[in-house]
């Protein structure tokens, strides 16, 4: 009897049996792995773009219609005096062979011509300009520069980047129709209640203030089973991406995490329960007589 005392004057309202179960921690649970999955896709497309904007758009490669070392040599010699040039090296038969094997197969009787990659000093000189000077230095040779190619896949990632942070907003908003309607749902669950307390001289921050610690531990508990389901998926992802983004070799996927989003997930799911729970019943109490 004393216990049941105590449980009642520590929850007056009600709203442990009016706001129970796990439909709302699932909702927000899964609200939180999709955030988590949409900020990590934001972040990737982010490196992914850096990356190709930073290696690939120097980059232009020189062919030769005949492998001749001599001419090859010679080529390479011409290009590194170009100014425009940072670095020149030639491909090699096997490195070449390897590209090749998906068209070619594994042993193909077609000379290889020859294969010379340069990167630029500046990627953003006018390919037009440079390929007259390179065809000059290395007559015959055909040039193919990758910058158009990297400026449509860098433009892919950042609409890539954009669509997740679109994502992300529709994952909130759905977030806070959740907690506005489970508000509401318990406020017609204990509507009596409310209203005797409200008579009697009860504040409207103390009720709402109830409603918003309820609301907020039940999101903030679903963001953390969220966040454990999201670890596993976002690791697996990370380590086929790790290619792609230059990743260190020595960083674990674990490590290559979005932790500081992650970790931060639990309490904004928590914010995001308790301020509309506090909107929402603010919101009633007002309409009452």
């Amino acid at each position: 009897m004393t216990i049941s005392r105590r449980r009642r004057s520590r929850d007056p309202l009600g709203l442990r049996r009016a706001l129970s179960g796990l439909l709302l921690p699932g909702l927000v649970g899964a609200m939180a792995l999709l955030a988590a999955l949409a900020v990590a896709g934001a972040e990737g497309a982010a490196a992914l773009s850096q990356r190709w904007q930073r290696g690939a758009m120097a980059a232009v490669t020189v062919q030769l219609p005949s492998a001749d070392p001599a001419g090859l040599e010679q080529a390479i010699t011409a290009l590194r005096a170009t100014p425009d040039v940072a670095v020149a090296r030639l491909v090699d038969e096997a490195r070449l062979a390897v590209l090749l094997r998906p068209w070619l197969g594994e042993a193909s009787t077609i000379p290889l011509p020859g294969l010379i990659e340069i990167e630029l000093r500046d990627s953003r000189a006018d390919p037009a300009l440079l390929g007259t000077r390179l065809s000059a230095a290395v007559p015959g040779a055909s040039i193919e520069f990758h910058g158009l190619w990297v400026q449509r896949l860098a433009a892919l990632a950042r609409s890539l980047q954009a669509l997740a942070w679109v994502v992300l907003a529709l994952v909130a908003a759905v977030a806070i129709a959740v907690a506005a309607v489970a508000t509401r749902a318990g406020i017609a669950a204990r509507r009596d209640a409310i209203e005797v307390l409200h008579g009697l001289g009860a504040r409207d921050g103390d009720i709402a203030g109830r409603f918003a610690r309820r609301l907020g531990a039940l999101a903030a508990t679903g963001a953390v089973f969220g966040v454990l389901a999201a670890v596993p998926a976002l690791a697996i992802l990370s380590d086929l991406a790790a290619p792609w983004v230059a990743a260190p070799a020595e960083a674990g996927s674990l490590a290559r995490l979005p932790w500081g989003v992650l970790v931060a997930l639990p309490p904004i799911a928590f914010l995001v329960g308790w301020g509309t729970a506090q909107t929402t019943v603010r919101r009633w109490l007002h309409r009452l007589p």
